[in-house]
């Protein structure tokens, strides 16, 4: 047949590369086997990629993200990664340690000939969102020549949308609280053939924060998979690594015998400045450094809030942005994006972008606030000088910092030399920005609030940390924080006055030599039951001495506030809760509470007293059956219940049951329990229920009668007084109609017999058609339409008759008449 290709003809050359690419491809993936189930050999030598035994398209990736050179902990643990080792890798920050575990992680699934089909082949957890976007976009540079699907799961986005696509991802970048919550409620999403998981920063992803989440991932995670972990300060706890089922893992320490735990182009300084002159430097050295690209770092939330919106409005003249963990995922990634996109300007944060962020040409890292640990310092002045990079770092400590963070940074291999504050008055820049504070807070009550809300936020802080050799609370000038702050009083916290109390209670007791040293746990709970003891007995005791001498005029104003006067209103609550309140403590100064209890003494208590009790009914004193009650040992009340309003308490009470009186006078509910025996001697329990529906269905039945009966009635009378309504307008207008007749004139003085005929106004046809209206109302004629017809009645029953005109005169004439002239 013409047009069919002969045997032995040349096929078309797009089949013939096809098939020299696979054959190539199958060749390649074979020397990579070959080359990576034993040790690399001569990798400590190695310095390009291309030196490694990877694949052509992560070599091409690499190239085009200008990847070439290796760093050292890359150059360490890229062969063993690619080998299938498990893996703990430590390095200063900066130093590449995310493509460290992404190229293993590309290569692995490439070699396996990974496909849609085959679900999850990879999983890399990071502890904030922002790293995690961060190394989602490494990994889109480094395989782009690859076909995998990779996903970013974090929190902050649509989680419908993460749900579905979700099975059909063989790459994993997210978060543990976001991939935790997909394990449980994401249908088909399977694990069951994960080949590598990617622990990054994973000192901070082990730790108390992500214990019990990490714990639920690894659950559901197979035993048989590679496992890297990488961090600047990485963990060698025995217990982290059983739970992660890590097999003989290689630890690549690549600055472990290095001098200095950071890099070497970071110049490190310190500055001891009291608390309340924090502010004020902050200030200063954002004015002398106006081309600067600066991150601070604060403990908490509300202090960033605070300070970036204070700031924003004495206007330093450089850019300012902030970022903290209460924002929304959008609002992060923007300020993230702007920050590093800028030249100069200051990132407000929290320990949120202390890991393993990215950010282009950080000139200063500067700490606000003494970090948790020498861990914590370490990340945190990791920002700035990435990779061969220089940078600079400040730190700020209080007085009472100073000793126990310097000897902790000595023991981390932290180079770090002081510097000193200067204090110089000529210099106009150097001014103290207290007073612009306060006027913000006055003006603004969202300021003040802002404020309140830093300075509890930076106490709890201190409070909530483990080593109190650097954080001291009761250490710190609390008023004169307030005061820098903006504010007119410092806010009590309950937490600082517990722990002055503990303080003094565990000065004042001396151990002597010898003795057995309690546990803390149970001092603390001997020393609260001391203290609710102290005050059960000095309650008592004030109550016995009212009774028998006056109480002094303070005592007894002191004790009316603290029990009898309890915040009733929004308003009352506000002012009692001085560290929540708008208001500040020197402004209750201001109210006059004398008046409250005019008199002195016990004259002024008793007359509060008697105004109580006018009108009120005392109850009589009578014997009590059983334990009697002595009045003066009443039961102590709790702390919670002595803050407790009257009404608060009245609803806590146990609820009364209703009674019901027989005829006796005896008292019973109203749903008895009777006896089995009883209930069986009535008869079967089936008919005992159709017998009981039976009856309520009758009474059920009467009152459904009663109900329709009572409608009716309702319905007639409303008939009824309709009828009688419109009975009464016809009756006014037949009046009318009579009158108007009358003055319009009679068929007598026309001369003619005129019939009106309906509109005639007689009453007869009316009364003679009222039952006949009465059954169909609708075709009744309203009184408008007949006055209406009357009114035209009225112009027709004038009738002139005259001949007809011959002439013009005639018609004229006519006329004339006609128009009443």
């Amino acid at each position: 047949m013409p047009g069919t290709p002969k045997k032995g003809a040349r096929k078309p050359p797009t089949a013939v590369l096809r098939k020299e690419k696979r054959l190539s491809e199958k060749q390649e993936l074979e020397q990579l086997e070959q080359r990576c189930k034993h040790p690399i050999i001569g990798a400590d030598s190695m310095q390009q990629f291309d030196e490694l035994p990877i694949s052509q398209k992560t070599l091409l990736g690499l190239k085009r993200a200008n990847f070439i050179k290796m760093t050292d902990i890359q150059r360490k643990a890229l062969p063993l990664g690619l080998c299938g080792k498990d893996i703990l890798g430590a390095a200063k920050t900066g130093s590449g340690k995310t493509l460290a575990f992404l190229v293993p992680l590309v290569e692995m699934l490439y070699r396996q000939k990974w496909g849609p089909m085959d679900g999850l082949g990879a999983l890399v957890i990071s502890p904030t969102r922002e790293l995690a976007v961060q190394i989602f976009e490494v990994l889109r540079k480094v395989g782009r020549e690859h076909s995998f699907s990779a996903g970013l799961i974090i929190g902050g986005k649509d989680w419908k949308i993460e749900r579905e696509l979700i099975s059909k991802m063989n790459i994993l970048v997210c978060t543990p609280g976001r991939l935790l919550q997909h394990m449980d409620q994401s249908a088909g999403f399977d694990c069951d053939h994960l080949q590598l998981l990617v622990l990054d920063e994973a000192d901070r992803i082990l730790d108390m924060g992500f214990k019990k989440t990490v714990n639920a991932i690894v659950e559901n995670l197979p035993r048989q998979r590679q496992t890297m972990l990488f961090s600047a300060t990485q963990t060698k706890s025995v217990k982290d690594l059983a739970r992660l089922s890590l097999k003989d893992p290689e630890y690549v320490a690549v600055h472990e015998k290095a001098e200095h735990s950071t890099p070497k182009n970071l110049s490190q300084y310190y500055m001891v400045v009291p608390l309340d002159k924090k502010l004020d430097v902050m200030f200063n050295f954002i004015k002398t450094h106006l081309t600067a690209k600066a991150i601070v770092f604060l403990s908490s939330c509300k202090q960033v809030r605070f300070v970036f919106e204070t700031f924003c409005k004495m206007h330093p003249g450089v850019p300012l942005l902030h970022l903290h963990g209460k924002q929304k995922q959008q609002k992060r990634a923007e300020t993230y994006a702007k920050f590093a996109a800028q030249k100069a300007s200051y990132l407000f944060c929290t320990d949120i972008a202390a890991r393993g962020l990215d950010f282009a040409a950080v000139n200063w890292v500067i700490q606000l606030d003494c970090p948790e640990d020498p861990e914590t310092y370490i990340h945190r002045v990791g920002r700035t000088a990435r990779y061969e990079a220089s940078g600079q770092a400040m730190l700020m400590l209080c007085p009472s910092e100073e000793a126990g963070m310097i000897k902790g940074l000595e023991q981390a291999k932290v180079p770090i030399q002081e510097v000193k504050l200067k204090t110089d008055a000529k210099d106009v820049k150097k001014e103290p920005i207290q007073k612009q504070l306060q006027r913000l807070c006055f003006n603004d009550p969202e300021i003040k609030y802002l404020g309140q809300k830093a300075f509890i936020s930076y106490m709890r802080s201190v409070y909530l940390q483990k080593d109190k050799t650097v954080f001291d609370v009761n250490a710190l000038p609390a008023e004169e924080f307030a005061a820098s702050l903006g504010l007119p009083g410092a806010p009590k916290i309950k937490f600082v006055a517990k722990s002055k109390a503990k303080n003094a209670v565990r000065g004042s007791q001396k151990k002597t030599d010898g003795e057995d040293e309690a546990s803390d746990e149970d001092t603390e709970e001997e020393e609260g039951e001391e203290e609710e003891k102290s005050k059960v007995k000095t309650l008592d005791a004030k109550k016995k001495k009212s009774k028998k001498e006056p109480v002094p005029e303070e005592e007894s104003v002191s004790t009316e506030s603290a029990a009898s006067k309890q915040p009733k209103s929004k308003i009352e609550k506000m002012f009692s809760r001085k560290n929540q309140s708008v208001l500040a403590e020197h402004y209750t100064k201001l109210v006059d509470h004398e008046s409250d209890t005019k008199g002195s003494g016990a004259r002024g208590v008793q007359e509060d007293e008697d105004e109580d009790e006018f009108l009120t009914i005392k109850r009589v004193d009578h014997d009590l059956e059983g334990d009697e009650i002595p009045e003066d040992k009443p039961l102590p009340m709790s702390k919670r219940q002595q803050k407790m309003s009257k009404l608060e308490r009245t609803k806590n009470q146990g609820r009364g049951n209703k009674l019901i009186f027989d005829e006796e006078g005896g008292a019973h509910e109203i749903y008895e329990l009777e006896d089995e025996a009883s209930f069986h001697a009535k008869g079967n329990a089936l008919d005992q229920q159709k017998a009981f529906l039976e009856k309520e269905k009758k009474v059920m039945d009467q009152a459904d009668a009663i109900d329709k009966s009572t409608a009716k009635e309702k319905l007639r009378e409303k008939k009824l007084r309709r009828k009688q309504r419109e009975r009464e307008e016809m009756m006014d207008y037949d009046s009318d109609a009579e009158e108007n007749v009358v003055t319009l004139g009679t068929p007598e003085d026309s001369g003619e017999d005129y019939d009106m005929g309906d509109d005639d106004g007689d009453n007869s046809d009316y009364e003679e058609d009222e039952g006949e209206m009465e059954e169909e109302p609708v075709k009744k004629r309203g009184w408008w339409q007949d006055k209406a017809d009357a009114e035209e009645a009225k112009k027709k029953r004038k009738v002139v008759e005259v001949d007809e005109p011959q002439t013009l005169a005639d018609q004229e004439a006519l006329a004339l008449k006609l128009l009443g002239m």
